[in-house]
Parts: structure tokens; C-alpha cells; sequence
């Protein structure tokens, strides 16, 4: 991971993205901090000029619609015509008829370097469809891992499926990554960042398998080491704000980072917090 790490940060490759409004700041922003040079171009007219300049190519459908789907296929010809590699993020794939079309139209018409997503959004690319949750996994790696090893061979690609442990496969080899922490699939975007990571690299990598399993493994290091500085910084109180709408109940949230920071509390509209100057 350190040397992919070390040639990103000296080639400095730029990354097309094509990716969705919810991440499109974050995921600039974790590309620059690699030392990879971001640019967010998804106008039809434009694509296949500026993935000609580019070191990879980020295909994200968080929020697909048909005009992106076919700028999409645009840069992805002409990435595959220019030998630039691609990697596919299929969010929420399996969970609408649009998502779960899309992303295999984009597999069956355009030559992926690595697809990454969790395991039911790689599994509903398979001929027997896997079910999401919205864009949350409903099935384990471990589960995925059988049909993973065939649907690499018939995609003839490399798969990364992320969850508490990364599989990448391309059909024969496996490796497993165990970096990570709890806390990051709290976080809005950590999947769709560790797609741009895995783009950064595929960028000075030639070889899809050792680029993903090395920018799966940098990304998780950086999740704990978030964590752990955050916990030695000495904070004495963590408060939780920005919950996504999707939790109803951000109670087991409060129960995760309670883990980390015994002293958590959950934000509140309107609160009022007394923040002391030490003396």
C-alpha cells in the first residue's frame, strides 16, 4: 500500500469522476489528500475529451439518471479505447429496475478494471439477481464470496466487495483485508470513497487485484487511525450531529461511539453546550 501510496503522490494522476451530488465534495477532497488530482466532469458533450487525460475513470450511480448513464458509457468507450481503467461503484444496485439495469448495462457494454460495492450491489449484477436495502447490504462478504469467484470470471473483471472484511477477487486469486473501523459505515460516502481511492491507484497499478486489496488496505488504515487519534486528542465529551435521515432512531449510533468515547451524546435542535477555556 505504501509504495501504490508513494507513486500516486508522485504521478499525481488525474481521476475522472462521474460520480453523485451526495459525495462529489468528499470524495475531491480524499483524492487531493492521496495526492491524486480530482475532476467531477459528467457532461455528455465534454467526457470523452477529458477521460483522455485522465489516469482512471470513477463510475458512480448513486444518482443515476439516463443522461448520466449514457455520458457514462461515452467516457467508458473512449477510457477502453485509450487504455485508461475503470472502476464501477453499482450503488444501489439490486434495489430499483433503473439501478440494477444500469450498472449491468455499463458491465456489458464497457470493460471494468474493478467493480467495487457491497455485497448485494456485486451480487445483483450476477444473472440471479440479488435484493438491496436502498444502498445497505443485506448480505454478508462471506455469503457473497462464492458467487463473487464466478461473477469475476464471467465479468472478467476484479471484484472488491467491502464490508467488516474486504474480498477482492478476480475469479482466482482472493485477498482479504482486515483494516477498518466500525465507525466508517456510520459515515456517509466511506464506500463511495474507497471506489475513488481504488481509482487513484488502479492509476499507477497496472494490476486491478493488488490496486484494489492496496487502497482497500491505505483507506482502512486512515479509518483507524482517525479513530485513535481521535480518542488520544484527550476530548472529553463527543458530540453526535449531521445524522442521516435515514436512521429513525439514531440510538445505536449513540451505543457505537460510546465504544470509542464513553462520554457521547446525541445532538439536538436548539441545544445549548457550555464549552469551558482552560485556564
Amino acid at each position: 500500500a505504501a509504495d501504490n501510496l508513494r507513486r500516486v503522490r508522485e504521478k499525481k494522476p488525474l481521476i475522472h469522476n462521474i460520480t453523485n451530488y451526495v459525495v462529489m465534495n468528499y470524495t475531491a477532497n480524499a483524492l487531493l489528500a492521496c495526492g491524486a488530482s480530482p475532476v467531477m466532469a459528467h457532461a455528455a458533450e465534454e467526457v470523452e475529451e477529458m477521460v483522455s487525460f485522465a489516469g482512471a475513470l470513477v463510475l458512480n450511480i448513486g444518482t443515476l439518471t439516463p443522461q448520466w448513464v449514457e455520458a457514462m458509457l461515452r467516457a467508458g468507450k473512449r477510457a477502453n479505447a485509450v487504455n485508461v481503467p475503470i472502476i464501477l461503484d453499482p450503488v444501489g444496485s439490486g434495489a430499483t429496475r433503473l439501478r440494477t439495469e444500469s450498472a449491468k448495462r455499463l458491465t456489458r457494454e464497457l470493460s471494468m478494471a474493478v467493480v467495487r460495492g457491497n455485497a448485494s450491489e456485486v451480487l445483483s449484477l450476477a444473472k440471479k439477481e440479488a435484493r438491496t436495502k436502498g444502498v445497505d447490504s443485506v448480505h454478508s462478504v462471506d455469503e457473497a464470496e462464492g458467487a463473487a469467484l464466478a461473477l469475476a470470471t464471467d465479468l472478467k473483471t476484479t471484484l472488491a466487495i467491502t464490508g467488516k472484511v474486504d474480498l477482492i477477487t478476480d475469479g482466482k486469486r482472493i485477498i482479504r483485508v482486515h483494516n477498518g473501523h466500525e465507525m466508517m459505515s456510520r459515515v456517509t460516502g466511506t464506500g463511495c470513497t474507497a471506489t475513488v481511492i481504488i481509482g487513484a491507484f488502479l492509476a499507477v497499478d497496472p494490476d486491478a487485484v493488488h490496486a484494489a486489496a492496496t487502497a482497500l488496505a491505505y483507506f482502512g488504515l486512515a479509518g483507524e487511525k482517525a479513530a485513535s487519534q481521535a480518542k488520544a486528542s484527550g476530548a472529553k465529551r463527543l458530540v453526535l450531529s449531521h445524522i442521516s435521515a435515514r436512521y429513525a432512531d439514531a440510538s445505536m449510533l449513540l451505543q457505537q461511539a460510546k465504544k470509542v468515547f464513553p462520554n457521547s451524546i446525541l445532538a439536538e435542535d436548539f441545544m445549548e453546550l457550555e464549552l469551558p477555556l482552560n485556564e
